[in-house]
């Protein structure tokens, strides 16, 4: 019997992908943002490509500020930039 992969779906492009291959930006229950690697980490999650693309995407569109009920600021922004970079590198 098959394992079932679980389905993801990006909140830039909209495309559903395996869950291991999407980055998970989660808001902590102390309102930090950051990139879950673990997928499990408690808080509000949002999943998005590992593309550059699909994140610069996603912050013209304010997709992760809905999906996360939070504004980001810059200083977020850049650090979620700098990860999705290395991400991409790595795949």
């Amino acid at each position: 019997m098959l394992k079932k992969i679980p389905m993801r779906m990006c909140v830039a492009c909209r495309q559903s992908y395996p869950k291991t291959e999407l980055l998970r930006v989660v808001r902590t229950e102390e309102e930090n943002i950051v990139i879950d690697r673990t997928g499990k980490r408690n808080g509000r999650g949002a999943y998005i490509c590992a593309k550059t693309a699909c994140f610069e995407k996603a912050l013209k569109s304010h997709a992760i500020d809905r999906a996360l009920h939070v504004t980001l600021d810059e200083t977020i922004c850049s650090q979620l930039a700098e990860d999705v970079k290395r991400a991409e590198q790595t795949v």
